[in-house]
């Protein structure tokens, strides 16, 4: 099986039932994107949405890459990385981070951040392999009132 991945460009019926599909395989919690969100998301300057599709164009999976400017430089950060439970174990979530690394590059970005839940441990092996190492760092989150 091959593996195309690119950047979205436009919202088809297809994404909207791709993400229908992968969203609860990423979260539990979070309601698959409606078409409108999805528009936002690929039309938004700080957002790539990644597709990765099989030879029979299926989509196997995405991740978001998402590029802002601070004033130390270009950020990176790779978010939502999902891949159907069908085509785990095939290199498409290889694929993707490959992409998203090469894209994070030749848009001038230093390095490339994420995070992953210790849970995921096929994901933490496969982030290890492609060179991330894990941050002495603490992750905060404010729900509170947002």
């Amino acid at each position: 099986m091959s593996v195309n991945v690119y950047i979205a460009t436009e919202v088809t019926d297809g994404l909207v039932a791709a993400f229908e599909r992968l969203t609860p395989q990423l979260s539990s919690s979070s309601p698959p994107p409606s078409r409108e969100v999805l528009a936002e998301i690929i039309d938004s300057p700080a957002t790539h949405l990644l597709v990765a599709e099989g030879d029979d164009g299926s989509v196997l999976g995405s991740l978001t890459l998402v590029l802002f400017r601070i004033p130390t430089g270009l950020r990176a950060w790779i978010e939502d990385v999902v891949v159907d439970g069908e085509a785990r174990g095939r290199g498409v979530g290889e694929k993707l981070n490959r992409f998203a690394i090469d894209l994070a590059a030749e848009h001038g970005a230093r390095s490339v951040d994420l995070t992953s839940r210790p849970s995921r441990e096929a994901a933490n092996r496969l982030y290890r392999r492609l060179g991330f190492e894990p941050r002495d760092t603490n992750v905060y989150r404010y729900s509170g009132g947002v």
